[in-house]
């Protein structure tokens, strides 16, 4: 549509104003294209018509719709220009009280002029984790952004604060960093965070002075970069600064001040430790009096000052060092008092006894002779020469200032260099953010140098912003796939080549201040020379002489040239260096070495070339110029940024009268143009600059929509179709991936078409129900107006008709009907009177007869299962017995299958041994070979082999002599074996005998080989001595038979040879009998632990069968039978029938199985003894081989000594192995019998184990058929439940029993308690699936449980004494360890059996106490105790953020405490105990102190429990209760400009709702009730969580302007009755949650209720009383009408309200501390639970603790 189309009747127009800037104007006629005059009329009435050019059509920007006024970011105006901009401003800043709004991606901060409560911590804490555009703007928002896009993208992020003096960037800038400070705190003790924000005080007070504009000015740009590590903590930071403005040390304007250190050190001048700086009051130095006013209001110096020396101290810089630095300080002052008289008009001098000149000297340390000459002198250079030259009094007061500034821009560089030390790392940087607080563009009456650097320095950073936001325009459109065109904006790129481009501004400066007879004129000329008429940007005033003029992208500002060059030079003479280069204060001497010194940490890699040399300068370290030095920090600076990601921060001052909230149109929209905001809007007005999701599309706009439109399933199809007919011209909008992109002014006329359909559908609605009130009133009217007829009509009618006849007819008709009616309802009643009697006859003869064959057909039924059920009962007992004995011998055959298992691994491991060591031996073989070969080499051994044969010949005779002794043994030793082996094996004679006949056969036969081997031996003997006796004769025949040496010395070599080689096999084996040896000993070990196994496994099976034996004939004892006994298993006894019936037939049964029992512990008792017999058999056999293979193994010893004494003969070895491998052959044959054995044992028990199984199976079947009779039972006792009251007389004895006393009653329900938790016992090893003995156990006790209460019914049974508990556990000291660790450690809540007892653990550690309290043990009982809390401490240490575990042991502690006060024997706590427990309690230990320590133990668990559960619930709050949309249909979504709530909402509901928080809280709730927590703990803990639910709603509300509007306080109001439901249904009402709601509560209320008149603000003041006048204040602030048929809050209606609160007093605090958390008690809370009636689930694993 056209533009012009918009401007019709009732829209509003903004026109320029001179005193406003902008006016608005409401259209009063429908502008007509072509027409040149455009109706208005102004807010006071007046008309206007406003001149329209018909050809260009320049009409004046239209005003957005109220809907969308006061929007928090600027972008999401329909129509972006400069004067929707200041009124946005302008509503926000001054009506509701916001000082933060975002335009783009700039946040615009004016500057308050007072003190808001918006940066506390719990302010820092909301704003943590939130995306940009989920809050409220803040700069803590953009420092969370900053810190988020560092973490996420690892990339380097900065913070770019700008603004004019006054404007707030320093405390902007400082906010920023402790916003970092606060979120990233270290773990280091370095205190890094406190450290960077300590920077601050020390800069402000050395950098800032008090301006005209601000008090607290910052006279220097600085850049601060806070490092974080890998982890995002502080590690460090780096500080650099730009431009110091030295020329403020020198001079100041009128109601300016120095910086503040100078005024900080003169208050603190008569403190004692500065005294000899010989200070006074700030008024008598003329450095820092020139202002005329030395205080600033509010403002204590002296305090401050002391505040600064905290921070030097905190950031490391000593005393010492601090002294120096007020020493130069207070040398500036006094310098600046040094008188200079002129003499002459050449010449000046200062005089010698010049006070402050001595003062200065003293502090310096230099002499004051040499400063008042280099004040009055200075030194020109020559070619040839130097000359001293005098100087004239201005010429020395000039010096003198220069010296001042030196001195002080040389410690301000020093200062900011040791804060940068201190702040230093070690580590490595892994990213950084860095926070630049750089001054705004500016423009004075007078503009010099200072000026002209700072223009600069914004020119290069607008330039850097408008390529950014370029930027993120374009990344934005191609995201959305939108095509896009190149859009314009303003570079100012030429304007800084003017400046800093070869031959700039700057450039030429530096060259005329080169030269020496360089002035501004000549500097001026060539600017006009180069420039003028020919850049368009530079331009020459009319009227000064000296002044330029460049054209910045901000505003003309015209330059002054006076002061140029010499602030350019900033020179010093080289007079006045020397004189303080000698100075002996090293920190002054240093600032003017060779070394230039750095500002801040400023790089010099950054150089930049001159056009032309100068001349060589003696002052070298003085010739670079400031404006080159700015120059090169500028351009790394912008480097840096350049490779960060930029947030901007725009400051603006709103008035130069530091009023508070005061809004001064002018001077706002001249930093607004200045800063670079209305550049922002005019590049995102000239492309798309309204952006919609399109479910915010659809939500607003579904008003618009057709039936038709609705219909379509994709919502994004729908926004599209109906765009086509809601805006005809498709290129005012463009469709993206997840946007709608909308021209400027689209947005508004949507709008304007959303509010004519709601006003249209209003008017209708106002018709309907006006029409329907019309009627209804009209109808009402006339159902009276024709009752009232009918009753006139009636009245004249019976005036007409009665008369006394018609009167008499009419009761003689009455009465006639009245005995005609009775004579037939008597006739009726007759008929009816016989049909009912005949009836009933019939009925009552037929059930007579029913009910007489069901009688009988009972008492044959009850024959029948009298029989079946005797029969039943004695094949079952017999099964069971059947299987006991089967599980018996399969336990025991398995038991000694296992051994014999184990016994055939070790035989074949001994094998694999022997195996082994023949390898090894072999091997030695082949080494000793070698070893043989080396013996060739040499002949001159002959000598050393016939000592070997001499000493071979000794040895063998004793192994001769020693091998007739040992066989002589051995034989004997046989003998002996052979007695033992007959006696052992009698039962296996003939077996044995074929063994002992093979043995004895192999020993003749070793015996007859010995023999042989003796003979061969022998022969071998006298074979060696006669080869011996041959070569003693050759040995004597040597010298006469020379010539048959050689053939002597072969023969003796092969001879020595063979000999070698018997050496090394008798060595070898010599080797490998030790081995043997130990084998063999290992063997006889082995043998030695079978037999104990053998014993010990005997042992277990006798007392296995003893206590099976036990079980079967004590299972019927009085105490097991006792406890066994249960009301439902004494209804099972009474059957079909009649009582009397089922009793004869149950005590004749009782009689039967009596007998059965009888005969089957007689059976039981045989079959033991035969088991007993037979176990003893077995032992025996066992015995019997252990003894044989003892005897085999002294057989395997006796040969292996006969092979250590053939060990040394060369042929008997071999030998000796066959026999040692005949002897292994009859051990194996011996153990392939035992296992022959074995297996046919094995056999035999597997078929027992299968009839055992299929008996198994059989009981099965059987007990789910008495199971099933079990509940027919059940069902049946209900109907005999009223038969046994009518047959009391015969049933005397049980009811008698039943209506004893109440102390039976309880007895039964303990006996109750105790069989219900066997029952669960029961069930859990079945599910664990435990093997079959203790499932026939069970059967057992069941049974036997029948039995006894058989025979309790029937009379029979013995009175039993039941067993008394005393409510003990005995646990022994060793137990203990295991105690904690299976019911504390090991612990878990899901997997424990604890419905009946809750806080089980509890009592049974309780218990336990008490028993060592009992034995009076003290040692155990502090033991106990310390375990138990380190167990409980160790545990919620270690599930620290499981919140069953946590509320499970806070149950279990706190029921544990109470324990400890109730049986304490202290009479407060033992008012509820009954005498039983009163008897229980503790006597001789005092645990009051434990009670103590225990009682800070829970407030420990419970602060843990809270800490988890709000962890869990945080992050649905906001969500559910805020941004959910609990009443469907009442919200409206509003464009949310550029910052998008990329968290708080998804495509179409939010993730959380308040359902989400009633089932988070119920899960709570219902664990808690589970883990038997105490009552008022649970309601505790309610009551914190809807504490914390409130605070952060309310927070949140505080800070989202967006939530503040009617409708969301109904949403508010709705989830919190929500809530109150909640309460109610838990029975939680008491708990005092609802009322920690109750502020928000009142919130929503005060966002409903009407705000207009007066008693509206009173009844606000009276009904919020929980609110403090701040949060009032704030909401009514906030408060942001969604509709247009919303009303807007009135300032003055806020006014009123602040009016009346004002008296309050209840302090400045906005956000309430979420974190806060209410005292936490213990009450007192007696168990009714009996201690002795409590037992141990098996699941516990404590079968350790015995019951007392």
């Amino acid at each position: 549509m056209a533009v012009a189309e918009l401007y019709t009747k009732y829209n509003s127009v903004w026109i320029s104003d001179p005193d406003e800037v902008w006016q608005s104007a409401e259209i009063t006629k429908d502008y007509k294209s072509g027409s040149d005059v455009l109706f208005l009329q102004l807010e006071d009435g007046t008309e206007l018509e406003y001149p329209v050019d018909p050809v260009k059509t320049l009409l004046p920007p239209l005003r957005n719709p109220d809907i969308l006024v006061g929007e928090n970011d600027l972008t999401a105006l329909s129509y972006l220009h400069e004067p929707a901009v200041m009124h946005n401003l302008k509503v926000r800043f001054v009506d509701s009280k916001l000082i933060y709004t975002y335009c783009g991606i700039i946040l615009v901060a004016i500057n308050p002029y007072k003190e808001i409560p918006i940066y506390g911590d719990a302010i820092i804490r909301a704003y943590s984790g939130q995306n940009m555009g989920d809050m409220d703007p803040h700069i803590f928002a953009v420092s969370e952004e900053a810190y988020k896009q560092m973490a996420r993208k690892n990339r380097n992020q900065s913070i770019i604060v700008s603004g004019e003096s006054g404007a707030g960037k320093t405390v902007s800038a400082r906010y920023a960093m402790r916003y970092f400070a606060t979120v990233s705190k270290s773990t280091s003790k370095a205190c890094v965070e406190d450290k960077v924000l300590a920077s601050n005080p020390i800069t402000e007070a050395i950098g800032n002075a008090k301006t005209t504009r601000n008090d607290n000015s910052s006279r220097f740009g600085k850049y601060t970069e806070i490092s974080f590590d890998n982890r995002y903590r502080i590690i460090g930071a780096n500080m650099r600064t730009y431009l110091l403005e030295k020329s403020r040390v020198v001079f100041q304007a009128e109601n300016e001040r120095n910086y503040h250190i100078f005024y900080q050190l003169c208050a603190s001048a008569d403190r004692p430790e500065f005294k000899h700086l010989k200070l006074d009051a700030a008024e008598n130095f003329n450095y820092v009096n020139l202002g005329g006013n030395s205080v600033i209001d509010g403002v204590d110096d002296r305090a401050d000052f002391t505040e600064t020396q905290k921070t030097f101290l905190l950031l490391g810089l000593n005393e010492d060092f601090q002294m120096d630095i007020f020493k130069v300080l207070a040398g500036v002052l006094h310098l600046g008092n040094v008188e200079i008289r002129a003499v002459g008009d050449e010449k000046s001098s200062v005089k010698h006894n010049d006070t402050h000149l001595k003062v200065l000297s003293q502090l310096l340390e230099i002499k004051p002779e040499d400063m008042a000459h280099g004040l009055c002198h200075r030194k020109i250079a020559t070619t040839s020469d130097t000359v001293i030259k005098p100087m004239t009094r201005f010429q020395a007061i000039n010096a003198r200032d220069a010296l001042a500034k030196h001195i002080y821009a040389h410690l301000f560089s020093c200062i900011v260099d040791n804060i940068n030390q201190a702040l230093q790392f070690s580590g490595k940087k892994h990213t950084f953010i860095g926070v630049l607080d750089i001054y705004g563009f500016e423009t004075f009456d007078v503009n010099s140098f200072e000026q002209f650097c700072i223009n600069y320095a914004n020119e290069k950073l607008q330039q850097q912003f408008n390529l950014h936001v370029f930027k993120l325009e374009q990344d934005e459109y191609m995201k959305e796939d939108i095509p896009w065109a190149l859009i314009e904006f303003n570079d100012n790129q030429p304007c800084i080549d003017l400046i800093e481009a070869k031959m700039g501004i700057l450039q030429l400066l530096d060259e005329e201040c080169l030269l020496p007879q360089g002035t501004e004129e000549n500097w001026l000329q060539k600017l006009v020379n180069n420039y003028e008429n020919k850049n368009p940007l530079f331009e020459k005033p009319r009227m000064l002489s000296k002044a330029f003029i460049i054209l910045h992208f901000a505003d003309k500002v015209q330059y002054e040239c006076e002061g140029f060059l010499e602030k350019n030079r900033d020179t010093l003479y080289e007079e006045l260096i020397n004189v303080l280069k000698k100075s002996k204060l090293h920190l002054l001497a240093n600032f003017f070495q060779e070394n230039e010194p750095s500002t801040g940490n400023l790089k010099a890699h950054i150089k930049v070339r001159p056009a032309r040399p100068g001349f060589k300068s003696f002052n070298k370290q003085h010739r670079t110029t400031v404006g080159s030095k700015f120059r090169d920090s500028l351009h790394l600076l912008m480097e840096t940024l350049n490779a960060t990601t930029p947030h901007y921060v725009r400051c603006i001052k709103p008035n130069d009268s530091k009023l508070p909230f005061e809004y001064d149109s002018k001077r706002v929209v001249q930093q607004l143009r200045a800063c670079g905001v209305l550049e922002t809007i005019r590049i995102s007005a000239q492309s798309y600059p309204s952006r919609w999701t399109y479910f915010e599309f659809f939500s607003r706009y579904r008003i618009l929509m057709s039936e038709q439109e609705l219909a379509i399933s994709d919502k994004k199809q729908i926004c599209k179709e109906v765009l086509k007919h809601l805006i005809q011209d498709p290129n005012q909008y463009q469709f993206g991936k997840t946007k709608i992109f909308f021209r400027a002014g689209q947005v508004a006329y949507l709008e304007k078409l959303r509010a004519d359909k709601l006003r249209t559908a209003s008017v209708t609605i106002q018709k309907n129900l006006r029409c329907w009130i019309q009627r209804k009133k009209f109808l009402e009217m006339k159902r009276a107006a024709i009752i009232i007829q009918q009753y006139v009509r009636g009245q004249r009618t019976i005036r007409h008709v009665l008369n006394a006849m018609a009167l008499k007819q009419a009761w003689a008709a009455i009465i006639i009907q009245k005995h005609w009616r009775r004579v037939l309802v008597c006739r009726l009643y007759q008929l009816i009177l016989v049909a009912t009697i005949t009836i009933q006859s019939h009925a009552r003869g037929w059930r007579a007869r029913s009910q007489y064959k069901k009688m009988l057909k009972d008492q044959k039924a009850l024959v029948i299962q009298k029989h079946v059920r005797a029969w039943l009962v004695r094949r079952r007992y017999q099964s069971i017995r059947r299987f006991v004995l089967n599980i018996q011998l399969s336990f025991r055959v398995k038991q000694l299958h296992k051994k014999l298992d184990e016994q055939s691994k070790e035989n074949k491991g001994l094998l694999e041994r022997l195996t082994h060591l023949s390898t090894i031996h072999s091997a030695d073989v082949s080494k000793y070979q070698k070893l043989d070969e080396e013996f060739q080499k040499t002949v001159t051994q002959r000598k050393i082999i016939e000592e070997q044969v001499k000493k071979s010949k000794g040895q063998t005779e004793q192994t001769l002599s020693e091998f007739r002794k040992q066989t002589l043994s051995l034989q004997a030793q046989n003998q002996k074996l052979e007695k033992q082996h007959q006696e052992q094996t009698q039962e296996m004679k003939g077996k044995m005998d074929e063994i002992t006949q093979k043995h004895l056969g192999d020993l003749e036969r070793e015996e007859r080989q010995r023999r042989k081997l003796e003979n061969n031996f022998q022969s071998q003997k006298e074979n060696y001595e006669s080869q011996i006796q041959a070569l003693i004769d050759e040995v004597k025949h040597l010298q006469k038979e020379r010539i048959q040496l050689q053939d002597q010395v072969q023969e003796e070599c092969l001879v020595n040879e063979g000999l070698r080689k018997d050496m090394a096999e008798l060595a070898n084996e010599a080797l490998v009998i030790p081995k043997l040896r130990g084998d063999i000993a290992t063997l006889e070990m082995k043998s030695q632990d079978l037999e104990m196994c053998l014993q010990k496994q005997r042992k277990e099976m006798r007392e296995k069968v003893e206590e099976i034996t036990k079980q079967l004939l004590g299972g019927l004892e009085g105490e097991e039978l006792l406890k066994r006994l249960s009301p439902e298993d004494m209804e099972q006894l009474n059957e079909d029938g009649e009582l009397w019936l089922a009793y004869e037939g149950l005590k004749r049964a009782t009689r039967v199985m009596e007998t059965h029992i009888q005969s089957q512990k007689e059976s039981y008792e045989k079959e033991i003894d035969e088991l007993s017999l037979r176990i003893d058999q077995l032992c025996e056999e066992t015995t019997s081989l252990h003894q044989k293979s003892q005897a085999e193994n002294s057989t395997n010893e006796n040969v292996r000594q006969e092979l250590t004494r053939l060990a040394n003969e060369n042929l008997v070895i071999p030998e000796f192995k066959l026999q040692i491998l005949e002897l292994q052959k009859q051990k194996q044959d011996i153990e392939s019998q035992l296992k022959g054995q074995v297996v046919e044992m094995k056999e035999k028990m597997e078929e027992v184990t299968d009839q055992l199984q299929g008996n198994l199976e059989e009981e099965g079947v059987k007990r789910r058929l008495l199971e099933t009779q079990k509940a027919n039972c059940a069902k049946e006792n209900v109907e005999l439940l009223s038969k046994v009251r009518k047959l009391e007389s015969e049933n005397h004895l049980l009811l008698n029993r039943t209506q004893t006393d109440s102390a039976d009653t309880s007895r039964m329900q303990q006996d109750a308690s105790q069989l219900t938790v066997e029952n669960w016992d029961l069930v859990e090893r079945l599910e664990q699936k435990e093997n079959q003995i203790r499932k026939l156990q069970s059967q057992i006790k069941s049974l036997t449980k029948t039995i006894g209460k058989g025979n309790q019914t029937n009379g029979k049974v013995s009175p039993v004494v039941k067993k008394e508990y005393l409510g003990m556990l005995e646990c022994k000291s060793e137990d203990e360890e295991k105690l904690i660790k299976n019911l504390v450690l090991d612990l878990k809540p899901r997997g424990v059996v604890v419905n009946m007892i809750p806080v089980l653990p509890a009592n049974i550690l309780f218990m336990c106490v008490r028993y060592a309290d009992e034995i009076n043990d003290a040692e155990m009982l502090k033991s106990l105790m310390n375990s138990l809390l380190g167990g409980i401490k160790k545990v919620t240490k270690n599930h620290s953020e499981d919140f069953e575990m946590l509320s499970f042991w806070l149950s279990n502690s706190v029921h544990f405490l109470n324990c400890l006060k109730q049986y304490s024997g202290e009479e407060e706590f033992m008012k509820h105990n009954t005498p039983q427990q009163n008897n229980q309690c503790l006597r001789n230990f005092d645990l009051s102190e434990y009670r103590q320590i225990l009682s800070d133990l829970a407030i420990h668990i419970y602060q843990q429990l809270i800490q988890v559960m709000e962890d869990d619930l945080q992050p649905m709050i906001v969500p559910g209760m805020l941004e959910h949309e609990s009443l469907q249909g009442i919200s409206s979504m509003k464009p949310t400009g550029l910052r998008k709530r990329s968290s708080s909402y998804r495509e179409e509901i939010s993730k959380y709702t308040i359902s989400s928080i009633l089932q988070q809280l119920s899960y709570y709730f219902t664990t808690m009730c589970q883990h038997g927590m105490d009552t008022d703990l649970s309601k505790q803990s309610v009551k914190q969580l809807f504490f914390l639910i409130g605070a952060i709603t309310l927070n949140n509300l505080f800070l989202r302007k967006d939530m503040c509007s009617c409708r969301k306080g109904m949403q508010i109001r709705c989830n919190i009755s929500y809530l109150e439901e909640w309460l109610k249904e838990k029975n939680m009402q008491s708990s005092n949650a609802k009322e920690t709601l109750e502020p928000l509560s009142q919130a929503a209320w005060l966002l409903q209720v009407n705000k207009t008149t007066d008693d509206d603000a009173k009844e606000i003041c009276e009904r919020c009383s929980s609110l403090s006048a701040v949060q009032i204040i704030k909401i009514l602030n906030s408060y942001t009408p969604i509709d247009d048929f919303e009303k807007r809050l009135a300032p003055s209606f806020v006014r009123k309200v602040q009016s009346q609160l004002n008296s309050r007093g209840d302090g400045s605090t906005l956000i309430i501390d979420a974190k806060y958390h209410f005292q936490v008690t213990f009450p007192f809370t007696p168990s009714p639970q009996a201690l002795e009636a409590i037992q141990i689930p098996s699941s516990f694993k404590l079968n350790f603790l015995t019951r007392i």
